[in-house]
């Protein structure tokens, strides 16, 4: 029998170097193409209902809850990583067992069939976990994903925490998954803050289920633009073009 699928929507950042602006909102509510940022990313998520979709909000959380009152939130009091975030939606999902799709609510170009896609995959690869990865049309500063010799799933390492070698690395983490929400419970409680950042990893999740024997796969695709998330106003620029122009579908 085929899995329920749920969502986690990471949208709790301040958003700080947008804010050189002068404009003091919380990142996701950001526009483009006149609308939030999360806005365009739930619209990509609507083939998973409102109410199995929490927004992790934090930053000015009203203004997002206002915005979008038909989703389920969950409060992140302290913005310390991505894996800190999917940690404070934990306690609404109520022991929940089905597939657990994590994204950012700040990569408003992600579409439908991307999503849909990496959950195909997922569901065909019978995994405890699947990334989304690929090439972006230039280079960004995420997480690249180190195989093996054999060519699987090894780790995720993040671009501060990268050596050359691995800095070199082309595939990079979206920064997307799908998690088999019990699987996921059972390794968060072990993420730790001794990283550059300080900070709990989201990508340090896959990498201790595969130690605990629980397979981990990679939905490798050519993102291209989709990739993009936006944290400078320079990013915003260029996503409200890509958004607005009418070959972008």
């Amino acid at each position: 029998m085929q899995k329920n699928v749920k969502a986690i929507v990471l949208a709790a950042g301040r958003g700080t170097r947008l804010q050189s602006d002068g404009c003091d909102i919380p990142k996701v509510m950001r526009l483009a193409a006149g609308k939030p940022l999360l806005h365009h990313v739930l619209h990509a998520l609507n083939f998973i209902p409102p109410q199995d979709t929490v927004i992790v909000v934090g930053y000015r959380r009203e203004q997002v809850l206002s915005a979008f009152p038909e989703y389920v939130s969950a409060i992140q009091e302290e913005q310390l990583g991505t894996g800190h975030a999917v940690m404070s939606a934990y306690p609404v999902l109520e022991n929940y067992d089905g597939d657990l799709l994590v994204c950012c609510g700040d990569m408003p170009l992600l579409k439908k069939e991307t999503y849909l896609a990496l959950l195909e995959e997922h569901r065909k690869s019978g995994a405890a976990c699947t990334i989304l990865s690929g090439p972006a049309a230039y280079p960004l500063p995420y997480g690249r994903i180190i195989r093996d010799e054999n060519g699987s799933f090894s780790a995720i390492v993040e671009e501060k925490d990268c050596t050359p070698e691995q800095r070199a690395v082309t595939e990079l983490n979206s920064g997307v998954y799908i998690f088999d929400a019990k699987c996921l419970a059972s390794v968060l409680g072990r993420l730790q803050r001794s990283n550059a950042q300080g900070e709990y990893y989201l990508t340090d999740a896959p990498a201790f289920m595969l130690a605990d024997g629980l397979p981990v796969s990679l939905c490798c695709r050519d993102l291209g633009l989709e990739i993009i998330g936006v944290n400078t106003p320079e990013q915003l620029a260029e996503v409200e073009s890509i958004l607005s122009s009418e070959t972008y579908t």
